[in-house]
């Protein structure tokens, strides 16, 4: 049978770190993921820079090619599949779970103003890169509940420290965002990562130094020219 721990230990060798698992109800993921057996879903992901190293110094890195990152995610996650005899899926391509919605049945976290999810350690600064759905249900730790970290929060600075007022808590304007940042005005949220989400005090020792901040606004503006 398949151990939590022992699964947690490959993914941080492979420079994953585990965020997080659930055990579907029945036919819960039927729709989602027609054929598949769901027993228990593991997600997969960053916290903070502890994993940025070692995408950093991979070959997905530097061989110049797309969306490095995806496939980085991809092969190490593929791999953990096959090893642990499980079906890997994705934020993006198909078959896909919705994992924002799914991610609060794995780990403690909660929707912040500006739309990303609240981590109470991490605080913004973790992603989901993909997930392990397993035909075994396995022993998993206690998921203990945490108080939303937003709401205690009266000064909301996530909303008033953007340059350009593109979070009202309710909506996201993304042109304005995306102006602004290809501006000469928008070289810090530009160089140094969204002023916004910078400004929350949760888990703020995490924030992603400037290479990952670089690295994944400029990953963020590829996506919105794109639309």
């Amino acid at each position: 049978m398949t151990s939590f721990d022992e699964l947690s230990q490959r993914a941080s060798a492979l420079g994953l770190a585990v965020r997080g698992a659930f055990l579907p109800n029945a036919g819960e993921l039927d729709q989602a993921l027609p054929g598949v057996s769901a027993g228990t879903v593991v997600l997969l992901g960053f916290t903070g820079g502890l994993q940025w190293e070692q995408f950093r110094d991979s070959a997905e890195a530097h061989d110049g090619e797309p969306n490095p990152l995806d496939r980085w995610s991809r092969r190490l996650i593929g791999s953990l599949a096959r090893e642990f005899g499980a079906v890997d899926v994705y934020p993006s391509g198909s078959p896909t779970l919705p994992f924002q919605r799914l991610a609060s049945r794995a780990e403690p976290v909660h929707q912040s103003p500006i739309g990303l999810l609240i981590h109470p350690r991490w605080g913004l600064w973790h992603a989901y890169r993909g997930a392990l759905v397993l035909e075994e249900r396995i022993e998993l730790p206690r998921l203990e509940p945490k108080a939303h970290p937003c709401t205690t929060c009266a000064a909301k600075p996530c909303l008033s420290s953007c340059p350009v007022g593109a979070f009202s808590g309710q909506s996201y304007d993304l042109k304005a965002c995306v102006d602004h940042v290809l501006s000469e005005a928008g070289s810090d949220c530009r160089e140094n990562g969204c002023r916004a989400r910078r400004a929350c005090p949760v888990g703020s020792e995490f924030a992603y130094g400037p290479e990952q901040a670089r690295f994944h606004m400029q990953a963020f503006l590829r996506a919105a020219r794109s639309r």
